[in-house]
């Protein structure tokens, strides 16, 4: 379905965007990173955004979470227009609704895993308990331990341990793989794999690496700031069974 609108009818539209644009002053020139992007996604799934640098994908992935904001079009969640939101409003939604994780941890080098988590979990309305979120991620023996004394992958999984911890709507992946080797990074995508099918949050990962797309509901591929297809997988490939 080249630069379709893939729908789910059996699944609840969670993003809705139409003709979204997105421009940067740099200078006196302008750069078009989003050039009217049309795209939904649905509750429960797994998509994977594909593109190489510069593509923007990062940019799309970053306005859905309101991180930034559009310079055109619309972009809806369960029907609120974030177009027209205030930054209150904007804090608000990603707080409540919105977990992420991106390519490098961001973790507090003087912190526990434990406190790492818990910095979340101290300002959400309904969050699992940071022993919980740990444990989801594979991390129960390591709740006391310090970035220093993680892995690249254990403290990729921290991040994602603090993103989840707050029972997110949305989970939002720039990356999450891109500083790990393909062992450790098909660990993390396995985390990631059971926290959609488990939590049932929708979850977009988005990056570079073709094979990834092998384990997502949907792939949506973009270039030139649009989407230049979207295709449907007949199966979800478990992460095992990627390789690169």
């Amino acid at each position: 379905m080249s630069g379709s609108i893939a729908t789910t009818p059996e699944r609840e539209p969670v993003f809705c965007t139409r003709g979204l644009i997105k421009t940067y002053q740099v200078g006196e020139v302008e750069i078009a990173a989003l050039r009217g992007v049309d795209l939904e996604l649905h509750a429960g799934e797994l998509v994977v955004i594909l593109g190489a640098s510069g593509s923007g994908k990062s940019t799309l992935v970053n306005i859905l979470g309101g991180l930034d904001r559009a310079s055109g079009g619309t972009v809806r969640y369960r029907g609120q227009d974030l177009s027209l939101a205030d930054d209150r409003a904007l804090t608000a939604y990603r707080r409540r609704h919105v977990g992420f994780v991106f390519q490098f941890y961001n973790l507090i080098s003087s912190l526990t895993a434990r406190e790492n988590v818990a910095i979340v979990t101290e300002i959400s309305t309904d969050p699992m308990p940071p022993e919980e979120a740990l444990a989801l991620v594979g991390l129960a023996d390591r709740l006391d331990h310090f970035p220093a004394q993680l892995s690249g992958g254990e403290q990729q999984r921290v991040a994602i341990a603090r993103a989840v911890a707050k029972r997110p709507a949305v989970l939002l992946c720039d990356e999450p793989t891109g500083a790990l080797d393909s062992q450790t990074g098909i660990r993390v995508l396995e985390v990631l794999r059971r926290i959609n099918e488990g939590l049932g949050a929708t979850t977009a990962i988005i990056t570079h690496n073709r094979v990834i797309g092998e384990m997502a509901d949907r792939v949506v591929r973009l270039g030139d700031g649009r989407v230049q297809e979207v295709r449907v997988n007949a199966r979800r490939r478990d992460p095992a069974e990627l390789s690169w």
